[in-house]
């Protein structure tokens, strides 16, 4: 089965001068798509599921991606599929100095991928790398972490409160326990990599590994795949995790709670959950750094002659607010510490003032609006 020669960023369709964040909505988008779960009928649904998570292994770690990035620039590869820039290296396995300015790599730096990573690939292409015929072992790895937009009512964002969210994560098989076989199926070493969990395709002289396609880097096969996980050894599942909102967030603030990810295979450590807040608009109140400006209409006698109003606050109270004469629209009173609270600083409540104007008036008001504007000088 030969693999397809596409590099990383390819593969999640984005530029390499992509954001962290849009390598993270591209592979969430790709990855639900291509679930195998949700592809049951497709039998290179899996095949696709595992480049997306390869590429995002990579990509989406910034250490593991600022290697990658530097392999690429040196012209130790070129698109992945095929490799240039230079031959084996008499500095011997596991180092290169075929690109330009003599620079040396040590490629066992380059675990990026967990399966297999770019140290044991290189170590095969440059010489000195060990050809494993033993079966991969799987040990503890950490869950999924998972990313989600949680949106957040206005005055719960303000005084803080608590939001429940329903996630979906992937975690190990309960079924078969990860290891992608039906119950009583036994496991039997992969045909397609001889159970090295990786194959080999060659170019240029080159041979290079990538995870294999029908084991999913497991280096076994079932000899009946798993009803439940079609034999990838994860399920998509649900859940809900009550999130505590902290006081004054805004949009675009960020939470991490550690191990409330996905479940990590073979007993490894959760993944972690991150959180990132979109406030809500508010049909009263909207907000200006900690101030919180709340819009109240008056007619033309209150703002004219002047009068008492009360207004409420964010923590449901109500305070009263005196307007002088002759106040005009758009007039700013400000309340001193009825705002937003963050740490030990306290924002206003800003009441402006909006004089809204009667679209239609009795015959008795008609007469009366009619006399003050003559009074004031104007005929109608």
């Amino acid at each position: 089965m030969a693999p397809t020669k596409r590099d990383f960023y390819a593969v999640l369709g984005v530029s390499s001068s992509a954001s962290q964040d849009e390598i993270k909505k591209a592979y969430r988008k790709l990855a639900k798509k291509n679930h195998p779960d949700a592809n049951a009928s497709d039998p290179k649904a899996a095949e696709r599921f595992k480049e997306i998570s390869e590429a995002n292994n990579v990509l989406g770690d910034t250490v593991k991606r600022k290697q990658y990035d530097e392999m690429r620039r040196l012209g130790a590869f070129d698109g992945f599929g095929g490799f240039g820039g230079g031959g084996r290296s008499s500095r011997g396995a596991g180092s290169y100095g075929g690109a330009s300015g003599g620079q040396t790599i040590n490629f066992q730096d380059f675990d990026i991928g967990g399966l297999g990573g770019l140290g044991d690939l290189f170590s095969s292409m440059f010489g000195g790398g060990e050809t494993r015929q033993t079966t991969r072992q799987r040990g503890p790895e950490k869950g999924e972490s998972v990313e989600a937009t949680l949106d957040i009512p206005f005055r719960t964002a303000a005084r803080g409160g608590k939001v429940p969210i329903e996630l979906e994560v992937s975690e190990e098989c309960g079924t078969c326990r990860g290891t992608g076989a039906a119950p009583g199926a036994s496991l039997r070493i992969c045909p397609e990599c001889n159970g090295r969990g990786v194959i080999s395709f060659g170019q240029g002289g080159f041979a290079v590994n990538r995870p294999c396609p029908v084991c999913l880097g497991r280096g076994q096969v079932p000899t009946e795949p798993c009803p439940t996980c079609h034999g990838t050894g994860e399920v998509r599942v649900k859940r809900k995790v009550l999130i505590n909102v902290p006081p004054g967030v805004d949009t675009g603030s960020k939470i991490r709670l550690k191990g409330q990810g996905g479940k990590g295979p073979q007993n490894g450590p959760p993944g972690d959950l991150i959180i990132t807040f979109n406030i809500l608009p508010d049909k009263f109140y909207r907000r200006d750094g900690l101030d919180v400006i709340a819009t109240v209409p008056l007619n033309i006698a209150q703002a004219t002659l002047g009068t008492k109003i009360s207004v409420k606050t964010l923590d449901g109270k109500r305070v009263a607010i005196k307007i002088p004469p002759g106040t005009p629209s758009g007039k700013r009173l400000r309340v001193r510490g009825q705002g937003i609270q963050k740490g030990d600083k306290k924002g206003d409540l800003i009441v402006e003032v909006s004089i809204a104007v009667p679209e239609k008036l009795s015959e008795e008001q008609e007469r009366m609006m009619k006399e003050f504007a003559e009074a004031g000088g104007l005929k109608y």
